[in-house]
């Protein structure tokens, strides 16, 4: 059994009185050699009905600095980050979008968020929705919750500190994608190995919610959609990955409205 952990600092966000529906992704792992979930997800934003869209992590298979964002868009052709921003910005001008770090684009800072016009959410945020309705709602990507992978968790708090990224970050950008090519291959390589992967730790999930005084978590990080029942009327919901190139595509959207929450799939 693990040792219970400290709940960190739980941020407090109410739905203003216009919303009515709100949408959540994550793990959608955005890049350039996958230009089939780039086109769902550009057409998604395009498209939504919802007044609100919480991207909750991993939006980018790997993010080593805006400042990599602002060559981009200083060239000539415009590259794939540019697209990434177009699509965010023209979709923050008609909606809500908010972006929570994953564990894949932590790195994602401020000079990204003021370019789309993207607001930035802590983990985890308790969101009120309805408005007024005092139903509170959650929000994680999910990965400090996977307690059972140590391995994970220690890597997780060297990355997470202020020194490492500053350190990080003052190296020159094609170094920095070195190392990130570099962690990659090495999580591929655990996967076609076989290796199970930690899932949400229920203890924790429920310290967390009865903290956070909301019945629900929302989460994604581990590919695996579902709906946990913790017990003691607590409960959390599993976001959904997206790969339009998988073997069965997968892109699927949890909308909130007036119903409750709905799985919606976009392929």
């Amino acid at each position: 059994m693990n040792t219970p952990q400290a709940v960190p600092e739980i941020a407090e966000l109410s739905a203003p009185p216009s919303w009515r529906t709100v949408d959540f992704i994550s793990d959608l792992h955005l890049q350039a050699a996958e230009p089939a979930t780039f086109e769902a997800w550009r057409h998604y934003l395009e498209s939504t009905p919802a007044d609100a869209v919480f991207i909750l992590g991993d939006l980018f298979e790997v993010w080593v600095g805006d400042d990599a964002v602002g060559e981009d868009l200083a060239s000539a052709a415009a590259g794939f980050d540019a697209r990434c921003v177009q699509a965010m910005g023209e979709a923050a001008g008609r909606l809500a979008l908010f972006f929570m770090h994953g564990n894949r684009d932590f790195l994602v800072g401020q000079e990204l968020m003021d370019l789309c016009n993207t607001t930035l959410l802590h983990d985890p945020t308790v969101l009120e929705f309805p408005p007024n309705s005092g139903l509170r709602w959650l929000l994680s990507h999910g990965d400090a919750l996977c307690l059972d992978d140590t391995d994970y968790m220690e890597f997780r708090r060297q990355v997470r500190s202020p020194e490492w990224q500053r350190a990080f970050l003052a190296k020159p950008p094609a170094e920095r994608q070195d190392i990130a090519r570099a962690l990659r291959r090495q999580s591929e390589a655990r996967k076609q190995s076989g290796a199970s992967y930690a899932d949400v730790d229920s203890g924790a999930a429920r310290q967390w919610l009865r903290a956070a005084k909301a019945p629900t978590l929302i989460h994604g990080h581990t590919h695996k959609p579902a709906l946990h029942d913790l017990g003691e009327g607590l409960s959390r919901v599993v976001l959904s990955d997206w790969d339009l190139a998988a073997p069965v595509p997968r892109a699927d959207v949890l909308r909130l409205g007036a119903g409750g929450l709905q799985r919606i799939a976009l392929c």
